[in-house]
Formats: C-alpha cells, sequence, structure tokens
C-alpha cells in the first residue's frame, strides 16, 4: 500500500470461507476482514461458488462494518436454473444486502458476448450500484464480452497486461 498509494488494493475472499475450503466461525471471518482492511485492502470482492446469499451475509457485513467497499460477486454459469432472471435476482439480493458494486464472475468464459449485452442492460435497469464484470479468456471470447458489456453500460471490468492475460487469464488491458 505505500508503494501504491493511489490504487485501490483488492482481495477476493470465498465468503464464510475465507481463503480455504471450509466455513470457518463467523467471529474468525470478522476478524480476517478487519486486518485485511487494517492492512491496506479496500476493495473485498466476496463470492460463493453456489451463490448462496447466506455465505455471504457475515462477510458483507464485516467489510461495509470497518470501512471496506464491499464487492459482491455472482459466479456466473448455465442451467436450466441459471438463467438472466437468476441473476438480476440475485443481484437484487445482494444489493439489499448492503453491496456497494456488484460483480459477474465469469470464471469458466462461459458468458458470450451476447448473453452478456442482454444481462449488463437489464441488470443496469433495475440494479443501482455499479455492475463489474469479470471474465476470463478461455474460449477466447473474452473480448468480445467486455465490448459487448461495454456497449451495454458495464461500469468496470478486469483485465491483464498482455504478457500475463489472455488464455485461462483475463483478457490483456491492451
Amino acid at each position: 500500500k505505500k508503494a501504491m498509494p493511489n490504487t485501490q488494493q483488492q482481495m477476493l475472499l470465498r465468503g464464510q470461507n475465507i481463503l480455504g475450503y471450509k466455513n470457518y466461525p463467523d467471529d474468525i471471518l470478522d476478524r480476517f476482514v478487519k486486518k485485511s482492511i487494517e492492512n491496506g485492502i479496500e476493495v473485498v470482492r466476496i463470492f460463493d461458488a453456489l451463490n448462496d446469499p447466506r455465505n455471504l451475509q457475515q462477510a458483507m457485513k464485516s467489510v461495509k462494518e470497518y470501512g471496506g467497499l464491499c464487492q459482491p460477486a455472482m459466479s456466473y454459469t448455465i442451467s436450466p436454473v441459471h438463467n438472466e432472471q437468476y441473476f438480476i435476482d440475485l443481484a437484487l439480493k445482494l444489493e439489499d444486502m448492503g453491496a456497494d458494486v456488484i460483480c459477474i464472475k465469469d470464471m469458466a468464459n462461459l458468458l458470450l458476448p451476447m448473453a452478456a449485452y442482454s444481462l449488463v442492460e437489464k441488470m443496469k435497469k433495475r440494479v443501482k450500484v455499479p455492475i463489474h464484470l469479470h471474465t476470463h479468456n478461455t474460449t477466447g471470447t473474452g473480448d468480445m464480452v467486455y465490448l459487448m458489456a461495454a456497449l451495454a453500460g458495464v461500469d468496470i471490468v478486469d483485465c491483464a497486461l498482455s504478457p500475463l492475460g489472455n488464455g485461462t487469464a483475463q483478457p490483456a488491458t491492451e
């Protein structure tokens, strides 16, 4: 933080799992978030692989309590259950829970360009907080996904510098 005082530091938190693969008690999660923010983390992106808001609730509460920017993420996937309305409803629920920003987390690059446009366009009509899109370029469509999301009004996208970008990483910034 000393080396980059004007750059927000961000971390990814697995909700009730913190950084691991088991659930931790609320007091441990609270203390972890408190110490992370005290040590320079400003943006906390919180996700649950099952999109269960109950697994995000304590982390979101702690981030807000200690002055961090609360960015819950929806794990994007495709199934008969996971349609546009599912994600819009989830975004509205996360907003009601105190989200400062909502992240669409497309870790498998399943979100295609036209679907990204449609989802972002509909979310922007209903959700009041900024929408952040995170995708990878695994299938080679990440650049197009970001372009279409930008045309639909997405507020923020994640990129990587070209030596580290593309492939299974985020689309290259350049």
